[in-house]
């Protein structure tokens, strides 16, 4: 039977406390590096909305626990179940943008060495989505030693993309979206009928409602508000023409994986990003068919749980 424990541990400002989330099959956890993993999320749903929403009664974690892993998700400062800064109840425009990657990289710190005291381990998985694979790579970049093996799905990567002319400041520190927005960017490029053959209308709008929700100030406004401090970053990588962060620095195996119709990271960026990672002992590219940015979620996100669990072990 899997088992959930949930855990608070300090954010990057210790000011808040982050949601830490961890499953697996019964009380005796392996403690074997091999068989632990830590999820990621992007750049506007918690790990605890994406990595273990279950769909048809499983999530992705759920899946992996019941092969035996050790699965653990992350939900960055406010994200998810995480707290929200008090920076998110004023104005948006009365603060900086609120956590970016380097914010992000001190959490998942702060994760990696609870799951490496109480695991009595000194390596783990990495599996990074979206801005995700940004956090993930930067942090593999930065503490090799502390990663057995990296997944980044749907990797972000800005090679060769063309300056806007828009600067990163007046961002605020939040953005918000809406249940009818979410539905509208996950059919990027599709009409109706393509992207209810990879999820159903109601299905998607049942997950959509549902992530929303998790914004405490969801039932009074309507709106899910996200940092945005993955913006400020991204804008100033495009801008300068700067990577996100140096692949070359990453030495564990590294898996990219992503779905063919995937618009905000394309197979093309994970092309580009394999290209990148000169340092690894192995680096290999996997798109699936019919998928989007959101397949983690999609029918066909059995073939990515599969490819994922075959390159975990090896």
């Amino acid at each position: 039977m899997i088992q959930q424990t949930d855990y608070r541990i300090p954010s990057a400002d210790r000011h808040d406390q982050l949601l830490l989330r961890n499953k697996c099959l019964g009380d005796s956890p392996s403690g074997d590096p091999a068989k632990t993993v830590l999820f990621v999320h992007g750049a506007t749903y918690g790990s605890s909305d994406t990595f273990d929403y279950a769909v048809e009664g499983q999530s992705w974690m759920d899946q992996l626990a019941s092969q035996g892993f050790d699965a653990w998700c992350l939900d960055l400062l406010g994200y998810g179940k995480s707290d929200r800064p008090q920076a998110m109840d004023a104005d948006p425009a009365a603060n900086a943008p609120l956590v970016d990657t380097a914010h992000a990289v001190v959490e998942v710190n702060h994760a990696v060495n609870h799951i490496f005291a109480s695991r009595n381990i000194s390596k783990l998985n990495l599996i990074g989505y979206s801005w995700g694979t940004a956090i993930c790579g930067t942090y593999a970049g930065q503490y090799p030693q502390d990663v057995h093996r990296l997944v980044l799905s749907g990797a972000l990567w800005l090679q060769g993309l063309k300056p806007t002319g828009v600067s990163p400041a007046g961002l605020g520190a939040y953005r918000t979206v809406t249940v009818e927005s979410m539905m509208k960017r996950w059919a990027t490029g599709l009409t109706e009928e393509e992207i209810n053959q990879l999820i159903s209308a109601p299905d998607r709008l049942a997950w959509c409602q549902h992530t929303a929700s998790c914004d405490p100030h969801f039932a009074s406004t309507g709106m899910l508000r996200a940092p945005t401090g993955v913006m400020k970053d991204y804008a100033q990588c495009r801008e300068s023409g700067q990577d996100w962060y140096d692949p070359s620095l990453i030495r564990c195996p590294v898996f990219i994986i992503v779905g063919e119709l995937d618009q905000e990271t394309t197979p093309a960026q994970g092309q580009q990003l394999l290209s990148r990672l000169t340092g690894t002992a192995s680096s290999t590219l996997t798109v699936v068919d019919q998928g989007t940015h959101s397949l983690l979620l999609e029918r066909n996100r059995h073939q990515l749980h599969a490819a994922v669990q075959a390159f975990l072990q090896g």
